[in-house]
């Protein structure tokens, strides 16, 4: 059950020029963007960069003067050891980091967030960060379920043409959760210079697009570069629209745990394989596509709108602040649901009664497929 600390411990020595890249580095380097750079990597419209051991060690320094930096601003409860592993290797010791971006903005409704890596081997790779703890980049997220497009694929366009114009060779795009929607997103609809010297687009358990994504001329272009993987019982790399094959990858966790790029296993230069998702993870998708389905966009709109604004009730920005005010906020946001109006109380009432039907529906399907395996 070997995981992303065991890989590093096995080619953490060996350097870009001696191994090549493989779809574990891709794991890596997509959990490494989720690391607060903020202020220590040089932006977009900066020159130069900085050797990612430099960095880490800032940042760990950081962490050793101030406690509350590891709850605040990291997002893995790992992330901090996993920092130390990386800077103490070779293989991304060295690596150089440049053009940090992260923009959070609750009134544009945007949470994004990329860095550019240079390898040393004489590619370029631009990861994008999936969803941090800010609640405006969960409602972001949401808001793909009525949007053709949401803020952060449209600066993730942008950012990849960006870095492009900053550097030469192959380029390589990935990211995690949000992150692998946004690189798929970057790579579809970039200029067509930039999208040729694409030569690989890793996925990690992202939602999918609207329809009109999948079926453009841009998607239709990468679709052959793009590799995507989830867990067994994935529940966000299998929400919405695909539109490519996926590889499923054992995870040492339960349910939405799998998410952590942390429990998914690992080999020496790959990840352990499996033959499909779970009956419970095809539930949950198909119930979840079900119950999105019977819902017109309007009202999917005005239900996430009312949700956020409730959640908004709180005054709380982030998921760490929410909890350590966790009696305070509570008392808020039951305060906010006796103000909810009429229509929207309607709105509440009868998308819960489609998921209710849509899930009573689906679980004979998921009983009477669990028994037919028992009996096998």
């Amino acid at each position: 059950m070997a995981n992303l600390f065991d890989y590093i411990s096995w080619r953490g020595d060996l350097y870009f020029t001696q191994s090549p890249l493989n779809p574990v580095d891709y794991v890596v380097l997509s959990q490494l963007s989720y690391f607060p750079f903020d202020g220590i990597v040089p932006g977009p419209e900066e020159t130069g960069g900085v050797q990612f051991k430099a960095a880490g060690s800032i940042l760990l320094e950081r962490i050793k003067n101030d406690a509350s930096v590891q709850k605040t601003l990291f997002m893995f409860k790992e992330d901090p050891d996993f920092l130390k592993a990386l800077v103490s290797s070779n293989r991304f010791g060295n690596c150089c980091l440049m053009g940090y971006v992260n923009q959070i903005d609750t009134e544009k409704e945007i949470q994004f967030s990329a860095i550019c890596i240079h390898t040393g081997d004489g590619s370029c790779s631009v990861i994008f960060r999936g969803t941090d703890t800010s609640f405006v980049g969960w409602k972001e997220d949401l808001n793909m379920t009525f949007k053709e497009t949401i803020p952060a694929q449209q600066e993730a366009v942008k950012y990849l043409e960006k870095m492009a114009s900053l550097t030469s060779g192959p380029l390589r795009v990935s990211g995690h959760s949000k992150g692998g929607n946004l690189a798929v997103y970057a790579a579809s609809f970039c200029d067509r210079k930039t999208q040729m010297r694409i030569t690989d687009i890793f996925n990690f358990d992202a939602p999918g697009f609207h329809e009109k994504t999948i079926s453009s001329e841009g998607y239709c272009a990468i679709k052959d570069k793009i590799r995507s993987y989830i867990p067994q019982s994935s529940v966000i790399g299998l929400f919405l629209e695909q539109g490519s094959n996926y590889s499923v990858v054992k995870s040492t966790q339960l349910g939405i745990f799998q998410h952590s790029l942390f429990s998914w296993e690992v080999t020496h230069n790959d990840m352990v394989y499996l033959d499909d998702v779970t009956l419970s993870s095809r539930f949950v998708d198909k119930t979840l596509s079900e119950w999105i389905g019977s819902i017109d966009n309007d009202h999917r709109e005005k239900f996430i709108e009312a949700m956020y604004a409730i959640i908004n009730a709180s005054e709380a920005k982030t998921l760490q602040e929410l909890e350590s005010t966790w009696f305070m906020s509570m008392g808020k946001i039951i305060r906010s649901l006796t103000s909810i109006d009429e229509p929207t109380k309607k709105i509440f009432m009868k998308a819960f009664i489609q998921l209710i039907r849509s899930a009573r529906r689906n679980i004979e399907t998921f009983l009477i497929n669990k028994n037919d395996e028992q009996e096998t």
